[in-house]
């Protein structure tokens, strides 16, 4: 997918919100025990938060830096895009396994070694002085976030158990909402200072202090369980369905959804995907067991994860091009223009959502914060082009801030209740292939939505003056409440310690 000539581009980079948040699960899992309490628990929880903030910061804070760095590198629009997808791809494609191998060598472990793999690939993005060189860093980045993320997540589940988990689960989000949505603000403010570079070395000391303080601060304890099997071909069969079907994705802006490399790569997929099903069914221990979706909670708590992050992704990338294309601001005004954004969905994630959860739950918690978020979609779609920025733009702005911190934790908190804790990075790694594939989808078709729309005006119509915008944010409106109505089917259930809802158990 080319950064430069497709409209929405770059895909997906810019989501706040594509990774895992924290689960109502039992207190403690077999191989991490809760943290010491006090002042350790607290700087445990700043030290897990800051993880996921470094990690949500980096998907998108090399946006607005891209052209800086096609001008001093000589990338062509396809290397550009390399860029943005490699990280994209890397995590995504790595997520689900890297959740998995956390339940078995240990969260703690795993969590130090997403941290030295990110910041060797920081290190080497940050130092690149050719294309291939820092896509290769893209790449490490990617692989060490994917390893990061979700071990930081289930390591959370067991530090805070019982109301505290609401708390520290609040952060969480609010640390993925800030680092996803001020990414621009800052890529911003350093490209244009300092060097693009540095939009790479900030995140060293955070990434280098989790590698530290990880063994002062969080337990690592095993307990004595069975030898584990590792499930080769499990693993390698799921993480190349994933990384096809993304890459499809990707694709679909530059190609059109028949163009031979989509379809390969959907059929790759689709071939992988049965791959993945019959070698789960005959491995000792699995990397998925299937057994965990015979929990409707479970399966349907991942189709809302593939369907919410399509809408939530795609909104940011969609508001970020709108600010340029059609209010026509220049690239550090327009990542300015993202701050109240920002600040509204820290404050709604550290204020607002640990009292709607302990009020709703996290189900129609989820429900009322995807309601939101149409409404912020559909603010937006009226907007006119030339539109004022703080009467037209503004309020939908806040309306998707708002839904978006309110939707996105309790999302995974569903898929991880239904998960016993012995499983909590498998859930964690669930949630977040989950919101990375919709992503991918949502913006491959949310653009192609906003290019028929701008067909059928004339050939010479742009995104704006056809009115492809205002009908990729109905699109996204729609999608939005489809997906709070299946959610709220889910209103009332809950999920057992087994991994099985009551209806389920019942039967």
């Amino acid at each position: 997918m080319s950064a430069v000539g497709s409209p929405v581009a770059p895909a997906v980079a810019a989501a706040p919100a594509v990774s895992p948040a924290a689960a109502a699960a039992p207190a403690t899992a077999p191989d991490d025990v809760a943290a010491p309490g006090g002042g350790h628990r607290t700087a445990a929880l700043a030290l897990l938060v800051s993880a996921q903030f470094v990690v949500m910061l980096d998907t998108s804070i090399v946006n607005v830096a891209l052209p800086s760095i096609q001008r001093d590198l000589g990338l062509t629009p396809a290397g550009l895009a390399w860029v943005v997808n490699a990280y994209v791809l890397a995590f995504g494609g790595l997520l689900l396994l890297a959740g998995r191998v956390a339940d078995v060598v240990g969260r703690r472990r795993m969590l130090m070694i997403g941290s030295a793999v990110f910041t060797l690939g920081t290190l080497v993005a940050g130092t690149a002085s050719t294309e291939w060189l820092l896509v290769a860093g893209r790449v490490v980045q990617g692989a060490g976030a994917a390893a990061l993320s979700p071990a930081a997540m289930a390591l959370l589940l067991v530090t805070f158990p019982g109301p505290a988990r609401a708390r520290a689960m609040a952060a969480w989000g609010a640390a993925s909402t800030l680092g996803g949505a001020s990414g621009v603000l800052v890529g911003g403010l350093l490209a244009g200072t300092v060097g693009w570079s540095w939009i790479f070395f900030a995140t060293v000391p955070v990434s280098a202090i989790a590698l530290v303080a990880a063994p002062r601060l969080l337990d690592g304890t095993r307990g004595a369980g069975t030898r584990r099997q590792f499930d080769a071909l499990g693993a390698a069969s799921v993480t190349g369905a994933v990384l096809a079907l993304v890459h499809a994705a990707l694709a679909v802006p530059d190609h059109g959804w028949t163009s031979p490399s989509v379809l390969l790569g959907a059929g790759v997929a689709v071939a992988l995907g049965v791959v993945f099903l019959a070698a789960e069914r005959r491995a000792a221990d699995p990397l998925v067991p299937l057994d965990v979706f015979r929990s409707r909670t479970l399966s349907t708590g991942v189709v809302l994860a593939v369907l919410g992050g399509g809408t939530r992704a795609s909104t940011f990338v969609l508001i970020a091009l709108y600010l340029q294309q059609a209010l026509r601001m220049e690239p550090q005004v327009a990542g300015l223009a993202s701050v109240p954004t920002s600040l509204a969905g820290f404050v709604v994630s550290v204020a607002v959502l640990p009292r709607v959860l302990r009020v709703l739950g996290p189900e129609r918690s989820m429900v009322a914060g995807l309601v939101v978020l149409a409404g912020g979609h559909l603010w937006l779609a009226r907007t006119p082009d030339g539109g004022s920025f703080v009467t037209d733009v503004l309020p939908g702005l806040m309306l998707v801030a708002t839904g978006v911190a309110l939707s996105f934790t309790p999302t995974t908190m569903v898929i991880a209740s239904a998960v016993p804790a012995a499983r909590s990075g498998l859930a964690s790694g669930l949630a977040g292939s989950a919101t990375q594939v919709g992503a991918a989808l949502g913006m491959a078709a949310f653009t192609a939505i906003g290019t028929a729309a701008t067909r059928a005006v004339g050939a010479a119509a742009d995104f704006v003056s056809g009115g492809g915008f205002s009908a990729v944010f109905t699109a996204a409106a729609v999608v939005a409440l489809a997906t709070a109505a299946l959610g709220a089917t889910l209103v009332g259930r809950r999920a057992t310690p087994s991994g099985l809802s009551t209806a389920d158990v019942r039967r």
